[in-house]
């Protein structure tokens, strides 16, 4: 190992090619804390303008009730169906994790933000972010990035020749005439790259996540250290069973490139084909028609639907009788009718994309690169689980809003200054790390059997390594 270091040091070559992985890291960790930062600001944003609104419609009210400021029925704070559905709006929000920043994922791709009011969950559920169109078609640069596709090319760039060179120089049967044997010998050679390639891509993310004060993150940070050796483990492995065979260096060059192909760009193309073709989602604009011709048709049966809700709810009913509805009420029964109506659509989309998470589930270890993938997705908190779990508490809390304003409104009871301190509040509740713990262990084995598998390959053509014509 000490002479292999001196080697390594003379020719200058892999040094430079992981200094550029340094490089590399840090630019798409710097991303990545992009990406952190503008959320974190945007959330920020939010919370402040929710602020200010609810002050204000708190000094508003008074002014209202004293008769110095003259609003309408639609616009009236005190009237529980305009305070819910505009002016008292609250956000639900799912702050990026403690490691945010060493993956994008698809969180870009997801709203991690909604204004929820007491109108269907298809008015907040389905909005838009906008975005730079070229990052969500080409994803960011982060160092998730770096990790799944450059950092496999530094480690075969460094290791391809690592016997064949010797052998190709005529040194290979000058070592092995000493007391040592070809494993070994490969072993010493091996581990001086593995020392200066790891180190590196384990050293920045600690860094960074130090330098972002992610406390409370040291877990997850030794899963993501955990992730990225036993990815970088393999590639190693792939390494030594390919030089195992006795090709010449450029042989070696050539079949390394092609299963770094294989393995990072050609199987998980397929498989994403594969998986849009077995569980094609719903498209988006019927589900925008469906919400809209429900609304269409809901609106022109308020009055049939008010009744009807008021028969299967008697417990909100107005305590007086009579009179025509208002348009506050005939919403709930509206909001209600629309949600019944689209919820088919949205049901079907559901099941797809459980379905495709599925056969990716199924098929994924077919690649290590869509292992770790999913696993830094995990650890970063950009993955599906933790979006799916922040829509169900989203939903939860739309439920909770509706349940504090239909009732009011349906009773015509007027709101002072006084409740709007009593609004329901949302606060968002981390998965808890044993869940993702439990994936990432099934990841991890993932990775090292194959691992074990190549390394136990390697290792046994090592023995029968053609050492004639060295």
């Amino acid at each position: 190992m000490k002479y292999e270091w001196r080697n390594l040091s003379a020719d200058r070559t892999p040094l430079t090619i992981t200094l550029l992985l340094g490089l590399a890291l840090v630019y798409g960790g710097w991303n990545g804390w992009q990406w952190v930062s503008f959320q974190r600001a945007t959330i920020a944003a939010a919370l402040g303008e929710e602020r200010e609104r609810l002050a204000a419609v708190r000094t508003e009210i008074p002014k209202v009730e004293a008769g110095e400021r003259k609003v309408s029925a639609f616009t009236d704070p005190r009237l529980p169906q305009a305070l819910g559905r505009g002016p008292g709006a609250r956000y639900v929000v799912m702050p990026p994790s403690a490691l945010g920043a060493l993956a994008v994922g698809q969180s870009d791709l997801y709203p991690y933000y909604f204004k929820v009011t007491t109108g269907s969950k298809q008015t907040f559920l389905n909005s838009d972010e906008i975005e730079n169109p070229v990052h969500l078609l080409a994803g960011r640069f982060d160092l998730a990035f770096v990790l799944l596709y450059l950092f496999p090319l530094v480690i075969l760039a460094c290791s391809y020749n690592l016997i064949s060179a010797e052998k190709e120089g005529g040194t290979l049967a000058l070592a092995l005439s000493q007391p040592i044997a070809l494993p070994v010998l490969t072993m010493g050679k091996l581990l001086p790259r593995v020392g200066l390639v790891m180190v590196l891509a384990v050293l920045l993310p600690v860094v960074l996540v130090g330098l972002g004060g992610g406390g409370g993150a040291e877990v997850r940070l030794l899963l993501w250290v955990a992730v990225t050796v036993a990815y970088g483990s393999f590639w190693f492995a792939l390494a030594v069973a390919v030089n195992a065979w006795g090709r010449s260096s450029p042989t070696n060059a050539m079949a390394l490139a092609g299963l770094w192909l294989l393995f990072v760009v050609v199987i998980p193309a397929v498989l994403n084909v594969g998986v849009k073709a077995a569980y094609p989602v719903p498209s988006r604009v019927e589900l925008i028609q469906a919400t809209r011709v429900a609304g269409d048709a809901a609106t022109r049966q308020g009055a049939q639907l008010l009744a009807r809700y008021l028969e299967d709810h008697p417990e909100m009913a107005p305590a007086e009788k009579g009179g025509a509805p208002d348009f506050g009420t005939v919403q709930v029964a509206v909001s209600e009718a629309t949600e019944r109506a689209v919820q088919p659509v949205l049901d079907r989309f559901d099941a797809q994309v459980a379905g495709q998470q599925r056969m990716v589930d199924r098929f994924r270890f077919l690649s290590p690169a869509i292992v770790a993938q999913s696993a830094f997705n995990d650890l970063a908190g950009a993955s599906a689980d933790r979006y799916q779990h922040f829509l169900a508490q989203a939903d939860e809390y739309h439920r909770q809003w509706r349940g504090y304003f239909v009732p009011r409104i349906l009773k015509k009871v007027m709101l002072s200054a006084a409740d709007i301190d009593e609004l329901p509040t949302f606060r968002y509740r981390e998965e808890e790390l044993s869940e993702v713990a439990g994936r990432l262990g099934l990841a991890l084995v993932g990775l090292s059997l194959p691992t074990l598998l190549v390394g136990f390959l390697g290792w046994r053509w090592l023995g029968r390594y053609p050492i004639a014509g060295a």
